[in-house]
């Protein structure tokens, strides 16, 4: 379990082939210092564990569906991702509960600086858009962050007869602000147009909507 909070930006040292999948060697001082065999560490939001370390480099395999469903399969070396360690029992949860568990790849759609902070709109798989509201949280590669805006729901469906169907081309997204301790303390400051991140929504909105299912299912199903 994690907080969205990152301890520090690591780097991709080395990347081989483990069967289908990669072995990655992260470079992140501050993580491999105590890093034990097993521990889970979230490396730009995606849980992952610890197979080997050294004083400033840890060993994690990743399994190809992680690699097909998460933008960790892009990495390469000497890309730089976000690294939080598992919070500790009793610890302050500083941002919010993140599992580590990607729910799918956004997008950067646009990037608009401000004085002290910088606004970023992200692409949202059709699937997670009820899950992602205003003001609530969201875990963008490995960030815990708020949604300041999100995107209508779409109209098509739901129009009346003969109304002119609204362009729903940039399909779903939302959007999130940036202030400077984020832009220096992960890699979101350096995120541009067109680069992949990691999405991970909240898990009450994933609990909800699974007990939802359940009470609109068809009746005669088991309960």
């Amino acid at each position: 379990m994690f907080t969205g909070i990152i301890e520090e930006i690591g780097e991709i040292a080395a990347i081989s082939t483990s069967g289908e999948g990669w072995r990655l060697t992260v470079r992140a001082p501050v993580a491999a210092s105590d890093a034990v065999h097993g521990e889970s560490i979230a490396v730009s939001g995606v849980c992952l564990t610890v197979v080997g370390s050294t004083a400033d480099t840890f060993d994690a395999d990743v399994m190809k569906q992680t690699l097909d469903v998460s933008a960790l399969g892009t990495v390469h070396v000497g890309s730089r991702v976000n690294i939080e360690k598992a919070m500790p029992v009793g610890a302050r949860l500083g941002g919010h509960i993140v599992q580590g568990h990607v729910d799918g790849v956004g997008e950067v759609l646009e990037v608009r600086p401000g004085d002290q902070w910088r606004v970023l709109r992200i692409s949202l798989p059709a699937d997670l858009a009820p899950l992602v509201v205003d003001k609530g949280s969201i875990s963008v590669s490995g960030t815990s962050l708020t949604v300041s805006a999100v995107s209508p729901p779409s109209t098509g469906s739901g129009q009346a007869p003969g109304a002119q169907e609204t362009d729903d081309t940039e399909g779903h997204w939302f959007e999130v602000s940036l202030i400077p301790e984020t832009l220096t303390a992960t890699t979101l400051g350096a995120l541009a147009p067109g680069d992949a991140v990691n999405l991970e929504t909240d898990i009450l909105a994933r609990h909800v909507e699974r007990l939802l299912s359940f009470r609109t299912a068809p009746e005669g199903g088991s309960r």
